[in-house]
């Protein structure tokens, strides 16, 4: 037997009827219980009709209680490029970690907001070491208020009191997302990560 989305299945009234289907089965067979969160109902389900039952369940980060996340959402229309350096005029934006897809677009987009005379500086791959150490000590002194980096080229670095986390580009994975926003609000400070999402 599998039942797949059971907490859904619970949470539409329909209990009573996954009693009776189970109630009418073989006592000997295997069942598989998917469930995206295990409630009190779900946990005597299975204490009803499982034997010896295997809990299986996938690792959860939480994301850290001192950063404020909020979604910006782009109007349809609108560029996002100018709603993000419209946000950068912002004092509150004191030092502000970007994050884009990929190395060409953080390229491009640095450069984008240095035209618009926002201090930018990039970190991606293509940059030699020398090249991404100084832009890193440029963002970390205050000569540059904002750096765009790629979710790799931003691994392991240590850049203290950063203000605000800009999810430029949305990230693939839910790690990749945790990974991002856990560069501001450290060492007892608050921080602020904001997520893009285009309109339709």
């Amino acid at each position: 037997v599998v039942l797949d989305e059971a907490d859904r299945m619970l949470d539409m009234g329909f209990i009573d009827d996954m009693r009776m289907i189970l109630s009418k089965m073989r006592k000997e067979r295997h069942t598989l219980f998917f469930s995206a969160t295990m409630g009190k109902d779900i946990e005597r389900l299975i204490g009803d009709f499982l034997t010896s039952p295997v809990i299986i369940s996938v690792k959860r980060r939480d994301t850290p209680s001192s950063v404020d996340q909020d979604v910006v959402r782009i109007p349809r229309g609108k560029d996002k490029f100018d709603v993000l350096a419209e946000l950068l005029q912002d004092r509150e934006f004191s030092r502000v970690l970007v994050f884009g897809r990929t190395k060409y677009g953080v390229e491009k987009l640095a450069k984008a907001l240095s035209r618009k005379h926002i201090h930018a500086e990039s970190i991606h791959g293509n940059k030699t070491q020398g090249a991404r150490q100084r832009a890193l000590e440029a963002f970390k002194t205050g000569r540059v208020t904002v750096l765009v980096a790629t979710d790799v080229a931003a691994r392991g670095l240590d850049i203290p009191a950063v203000s605000h986390v800009i999810n430029y580009d949305l990230p693939s994975t839910y790690e990749d997302y945790i990974h991002r926003i856990g560069r501001t609000g450290r060492a007892s400070l608050k921080g602020r990560a904001l997520t893009f999402v285009q309109g339709r």
